[in-house]
């Protein structure tokens, strides 16, 4: 299947959308081509709105190419309100799996921010993130939603 990029600018440094017919596919820090796929169009609206502050749910076809167990853990995170948290412990209780699990899940998302994996912390820390930039990527995205009172 054809996949298509679309590049867009953001405060975290450039970001290309990917997809196919059906939906995003993967989001990736790096700057990429500008396909106008009328999907890619709507995800960098909304992306642009986001960052903007004035988006806080994304609502683009998103399709993921993943395990089922993936899928779970995506669909959990994507439950996880703007300017809200949960723990790995908390997915794990939720789906019943092991808080490790959760955790390399979430370091597997193929669409960051727009499945937000930045909302997931660890019980006594923040955890990891697998963007460009890490934890501190990871942080400006809290802060950008409004959950920094958590990090103090």
């Amino acid at each position: 299947m054809s996949h298509f990029e679309h590049a867009v600018k953001s405060p975290l440094g450039p970001l290309t959308l990917i997809a196919d017919a059906v939906g995003i596919t993967a989001l990736e820090w790096r700057d990429g081509r500008r396909n106008g796929t009328p999907v890619l169009t709507q995800a960098a609206t909304q992306l642009d709105a986001y960052f903007a502050g004035k988006q806080q749910d994304f609502t683009v076809p998103i399709r993921l190419t993943c395990s089922d167990f993936q899928r779970t853990v995506c669909a959990a995170m994507s439950a996880i309100p703007f300017g809200e948290t949960r723990t790995y412990g908390d997915l794990a209780a939720q789906l019943g799996v092991p808080a490790q699990a959760i955790g390399q899940a979430c370091g597997g998302n193929p669409i960051p921010i727009l499945i937000p994996c930045h909302r997931v912390l660890g019980a006594n820390g923040l955890g990891g993130y697998s963007g460009d930039g890490g934890v501190e990527t990871k942080v400006w995205l809290l802060r950008h939603e409004g959950a920094a009172g958590l990090l103090i």
